[in-house]
């Protein structure tokens, strides 16, 4: 085969996949974010307050679901039973907030940025909230 026109076989194909990546981002920003942007989700039921993960600041940093599903996390409600000590050594949300990658799940100053003061009004678990 021609050293050009395999070349310009190559080009093609390439072009063709970055055509359907576009069309994907385009038409599904949302599904390719870490948690849709508006979204949040929120945990009541550990003795550490609620917390909250902020699906929108993580997908501002280019994270996306698979970031952390699969490898740190299963995509299964309630399978991963985090505590302090695990996010601590490593484990978890403590695989980037270690204080390299992000804030670290063990310093004491930055607790409130996942740690809320609970709601009495508020009784959902684990829910996704708009």
């Amino acid at each position: 085969m021609d050293v050009n026109l395999e070349k310009e076989s190559t080009m093609i194909k390439e072009r063709i996949i970055i055509g359907f990546i576009l069309l994907a981002l385009v038409a599904f920003p949302t599904t390719l974010l870490a948690v849709p942007s508006g979204k949040s989700i929120t945990w009541e039921d550990g003795d550490q307050g609620v917390v909250k993960f902020e699906g929108r600041e993580h997908a501002e940093k280019g994270y996306i679901c698979e970031s952390c599903h699969r490898s740190l996390f299963q995509e299964k409600k309630g399978a991963a039973k985090m505590t302090m000590a695990l996010l601590n050594q490593g484990k978890f949300c403590g695989a980037c907030h270690n204080g390299n990658i992000a804030f670290s799940t063990s310093n004491p100053k930055k607790c409130h940025e996942c740690h809320k003061t609970r709601n009495k009004h508020h009784d959902k678990k684990n829910k996704h909230h708009d």
